[in-house]
């Protein structure tokens, strides 16, 4: 049950930091991030605001959710890839945008978690692995988007090997202790075309499987 009166102060935060596209505001608005918070930080669910989650990770700024879910410019057939499930708040809401999301974490038990609170929602088009994210999901290419919600140094290559020509990959770039620059990949029939958003801070895409 989506909390109305929290929800609509996070839109506004939304609104002002530059998301203006309504079905990524409709997406946002549809899915409770109070769902997706647990424990010390659920009272400020709704700030626009990262917050620690378990395995050092963290669910990411609302406004930056947004701002790179406006960016992708998801359609109703398309097939997306997040790398970083994370929470899940963002798959979630690319649930509510594309046919097919696939999402995938370095941590099995983020991913646990991540596919209960799907379930508990009712999100069927969404499926939820425990890979290596750095080498995206191959058996699954190519795909129409691509998220990463982790810094890579540049935008990783078996990732924009993945995405369909037409297809649009958004992607943290950047020192994992620096601030790094969002950058939206659009794939040509010449090559990529890049674009610079604006500076973020995200966790570093890290290779391999963690042990929890």
């Amino acid at each position: 049950m989506v909390d109305p009166e929290n929800t609509m102060q996070l839109l506004l935060a939304l609104r002002r930091n530059g998301v203006t596209d309504a079905r990524t505001l409709d997406a946002i608005e549809s899915i409770d991030r109070g769902i997706f918070v647990r424990g010390t930080f659920a009272n400020r669910a709704y700030d626009d605001t990262p917050l620690p989650i378990p395995c050092g990770q963290t669910i990411s700024q609302p406004s930056v959710v947004g701002l790179m879910t406006q960016a992708l410019e998801v359609g109703p057939r398309d097939k997306v890839l997040e790398v970083g499930t994370g929470s899940g708040y963002q798959a979630a809401i690319l649930a509510r945008l594309a046919r097919r999301v696939y999402t995938v974490d370095r941590h099995r038990s983020l991913v646990r978690e991540a596919r209960e609170r799907f379930e508990a929602i009712g999100l069927t088009n969404v499926t939820a692995f425990t890979a290596d994210g750095s080498r995206g999901l191959p058996d699954q290419a190519p795909f129409d988007r691509i998220l990463v919600a982790a810094a890579a140094e540049d935008p990783p290559g078996p990732l924009l090997a993945q995405l369909r020509i037409g297809g649009i990959m958004v992607v943290p770039v950047g020192q994992s202790d620096a601030v790094q620059s969002l950058i939206k990949v659009v794939r040509t029939e010449a090559g990529y075309e890049y674009d610079e958003l604006r500076s973020v801070r995200f966790v570093p895409l890290l290779e391999g499987l963690a042990r929890e």
